[in-house]
């Protein structure tokens, strides 16, 4: 095809086209696998939703006229779900008004058909270019995010979030309940800046005294307290060139939030009984599962400091707001742990792993990670029973809701999240959702849900439409 473009930032890139031509559809996504490009075709808005919820693409090719709903409609969720995900809009000419409006509320681009390929091609490249990853992180190499285990959209959304701000030097305020893996978060921002050759220095303020969180973080000269019999490099002098991740933040001193606010306005530091202030290049990372603001509101917690640390702001979700992460993370452990500790462990009975699916886990995935080490030292044959899930949880587990019991709004979410603990298995979806196979097809259609993208290993082609 002429004006491949096989270099261009992104190259190999998931894509989603929406098109409801399907001679079209085809051609497409002939020609952008062709160039190098992993593309998912679909001819509805409803597909493109649920696609959205199985995998999230690094781009969205949409026209605008679509048959099931307006393409602006689409356009509009995509952006207020996702706002860093880039949608280029094919339009006819009638409808370039509306494509010129798209472009207005933060649409990357329009082309009107019929377009010229190497054009497409180019914006493409051009829109993939503003989220590619940092440059020492290949798009295919996800050594940047060791450690976070997950398949679920909000983790994808987090994580391509993290990687579009590791670029900036911008300082982030990582929030989240205890046990989530606020500091692995923080860890993987800095191995995908472009600091990452250089030190991540991590401290947690809730866990040192306030007599030594001073000199820990500073550092001091000989003679500046009783005992100080020597000089000493803080953390924030050990972290130069690097990242500096200050978890707990919400538990540092009014006293040192004072000396902190100076490092980060002068980008100098000074150690404790010391005058001379020696400069600095570090990048801030925070993280807290304290209410900042009740704090602030409180005195507690400096207002301006507040806004220095929360330039940006990432969420970690609760484990139990993405419960198809369970069985790949306890599945991950078990196999980490049974060879730490030389046992014959191979995985989970099935009740056992619904059993750790529908727990409430207020531990996250702390909390995970240890029960998960409780059944293997405890483990006698090669599947771990329920038995001893139960025992490990010491609480009685969720029940899965039955489909009466959701309301009608998540109807959509409630089916994708069925198919996702199912592994796309259409005949124990229907019977967690407490409904008959047929009834249960006919949900599925009417959001153009297929069961089969949900299994693993589906091809991410769509079928050709039957019309």
């Amino acid at each position: 095809m002429n004006g491949e473009v096989k270099n261009a930032p992104g190259h190999g890139a998931h894509l989603l086209v929406v098109d409801d031509d399907a001679d079209l559809l085809r051609l497409l996504s002939m020609r952008l696998t062709a160039n190098g490009y992993r593309v998912t075709g679909v001819g509805s808005a409803e597909a493109a939703l649920a696609r959205l919820s199985i995998e999230l693409p690094r781009l969205v090719i949409s026209d605008i006229r679509l048959p099931d709903r307006d393409g602006m409609s689409l356009f509009q969720e995509i952006r207020s779900s996702h706002p860093a995900l880039p949608v280029i809009l094919l339009t006819a000419h009638g409808t370039i008004p509306d494509a010129v409006e798209a472009t207005t509320l933060g649409a990357y681009a329009y082309l009107t058909k019929p377009f010229d390929a190497k054009l497409l091609l180019e914006r493409i490249a051009q829109a993939l270019s503003l989220s590619a990853p940092a440059a020492n992180v290949a798009d295919s190499d996800n050594a940047w995010r060791a450690g976070l285990i997950s398949r679920s959209q909000c983790m994808d959304e987090l994580l391509a979030e993290a990687r579009l701000v590791a670029a900036s030097d911008a300082s982030i305020l990582i929030r989240g309940e205890s046990g989530t893996g606020k500091e692995l978060l923080a860890n993987a921002i800095h191995r995908a800046s472009r600091r990452a050759k250089a030190p991540f220095i991590a401290v947690n303020c809730g866990a040192i005294p306030e007599a030594l969180l001073e000199s820990e973080l500073f550092g001091h000269v000989k003679g500046a307290y009783t005992g100080a019999i020597g000089s000493r490099e803080g953390l924030v002098q050990a972290a130069d060139g690097g990242t500096l991740f200050l978890d707990e933040i919400g538990d540092m001193p009014l006293l040192l939030q004072v000396k902190l606010l100076r490092v980060l306005q002068e980008r100098v530091v000074r150690q404790l009984g010391s005058d001379v202030g020696r400069p600095v290049d570090v990048r801030i990372l925070s993280a807290t599962h304290r209410d900042l603001d009740a704090a602030m509101a409180e005195g507690q917690f400096r207002e301006d400091l507040y806004y220095r640390l929360n330039v940006i702001t990432l969420t970690l979700p609760p484990l139990a707001q993405r419960r198809e992460d369970v069985t790949p993370m306890a599945t991950q452990f078990l196999h980490s742990l049974a060879a730490k500790y030389g046992k014959t462990v191979h995985g989970f009975a099935p009740d056992a792993l619904e059993a750790l699916t529908t727990a409430s886990w207020p531990g996250n995935v702390r909390q995970l990670y240890n029960v998960v080490e409780h059944v293997c030292a405890l483990a006698t044959a090669p599947l771990i029973p329920l038995s001893l899930v139960q025992r490990a949880l010491r609480v009685p587990s969720l029940e899965v809701l039955s489909y009466t019991e959701a309301k009608q709004r998540f109807e959509r979410n409630y089916l994708v999240q069925l198919l996702k603990l199912t592994d796309g298995n259409v005949a124990d979806a229907a019977r967690l959702a407490e409904r008959n196979r047929t009834e249960f097809y006919r949900l599925l259609q009417k959001y153009d849900l297929d069961a089969a993208t949900f299994r693993s290993g589906a091809s991410l082609v769509a079928p050709e439409r039957q019309d």
